[in-house]
């Protein structure tokens, strides 16, 4: 099995700052269930429309369909209503480990 690269970006309320962060909170215990996790999160302040900002999400996940899994879970749903409160958009790119381009490798 190859390893999932999840980038997620999200465009955020910033009046519902806290919503989405409550949301987030309860997706990343939701992803830990199946294997997956938020490898680090980046906020993008500017080049983001009035009122929002961008929030951008490097996951993983041991697999595939571990994270077709976790996209199922019906625990999400018990929260949706927070993303929709808080989330105006939203960008799903899925891929694989690239290269290591550090010093020496």
């Amino acid at each position: 099995m190859r390893r999932v690269v999840v980038l997620a970006i999200l465009t955020v309320r910033k009046a519902a700052l806290e919503v989405f962060r409550a949301y987030e909170k309860h997706a990343a215990t939701v992803m830990a269930a199946h294997g997956g996790r938020i490898e680090r999160s980046v906020v993008v302040t500017a080049d983001a429309p009035p009122g929002t900002m961008k929030e951008i999400h490097l996951l993983a996940f041991p697999s595939e369909q571990a994270f077709r899994d976790y996209r199922s879970d019906p625990r999400l749903s018990e929260q949706r209503h927070l993303r929709e409160q808080s989330v105006v958009h939203t960008e799903v790119l899925i891929g694989e480990d690239g290269p290591d381009y550090g010093a020496g490798g």
